[in-house]
């Protein structure tokens, strides 16, 4: 069990340091070297659970699917506008988030998996739920608008990004939904909706919080295991 611990420990690091030089300087001029040095290990270690560049980049994108949630007892509306402001906080203080995006933006797909694929099936979900529910506008295309709003926000991201390093992206993001809503939901709705988010990402409680990091660790505990027994096998 410990050896496995720390392998389990050693693939996080390794997961957490590629994550902050693909942020950094994209995915084809990042190189092994500075991965290795940032998460102090050896090239062995690395080629053991990451046999490529390429699997290292793999398992950020992945890894943005669990950095999101939609908060339970929230209208399906509420829940996609919290939803972006998790993310945009994702973006300013974790570097999955940031570096995540950058792959995605430079166009870096593996095996098929388009990489914003996860953030547009939740989205027509819930746009679907609220169409249903009456919140949303009938002549709405869940799809349709969930590519547009998954597009604004990358947008409004980029430009806050290059502004100040995306220190206003919070505000940003209520004044990108004030324009979003009104094409999207019925007037009585608007009225009940909160642009800036229902509960600040910055002060989500410790609850949340650790909840949030055990379900994405179980998950990332769940892979890494079948690695180890794969590689001992």
């Amino acid at each position: 069990m410990a050896k496995q611990a720390r392998a389990l420990q050693t693939r996080r690091s390794i997961v957490e340091a590629a994550a902050s030089v693909f942020a950094e300087y994209g995915y084809e001029r990042a190189v092994t070297s500075e991965i290795l040095r940032r998460a102090k290990v050896t090239k062995g270690a690395m080629y053991f659970h990451f046999p490529s560049k390429e699997s290292l980049a793999q398992a950020i994108m992945d890894g943005q699917s669990g950095l999101v949630s939609a908060e339970p007892g929230l209208s399906p509306l509420q829940s996609i506008i919290d939803i972006t402001h998790q993310f945009a906080h994702g973006l300013r203080h974790d570097a999955i988030a940031r570096a995540g995006t950058r792959l995605c933006i430079e166009g870096v797909f593996f095996h098929g998996t388009h990489p914003w694929g996860d953030w547009f099936d939740l989205t027509t979900r819930l746009l679907t739920e609220g169409r249903d529910q009456g919140e949303v506008l009938p002549q709405v295309v869940p799809r349709e608008t969930a590519e547009f709003i998954v597009a604004t926000f990358t947008g409004v991201q980029l430009v806050s990004e290059a502004i100040n390093r995306r220190a206003d992206l919070r505000g940003r993001v209520a004044v990108m939904w004030r324009h979003i809503l009104p094409s999207v939901a019925h007037p009585a709705t608007i009225v009940r909706l909160r642009p800036e988010g229902v509960t600040d990402p910055a002060t989500m409680t410790a609850t949340a919080r650790d909840g949030a990091r055990s379900e994405a660790k179980t998950e990332a505990d769940a892979e890494a295991g079948a690695e180890v027994g794969a590689g001992t096998g």
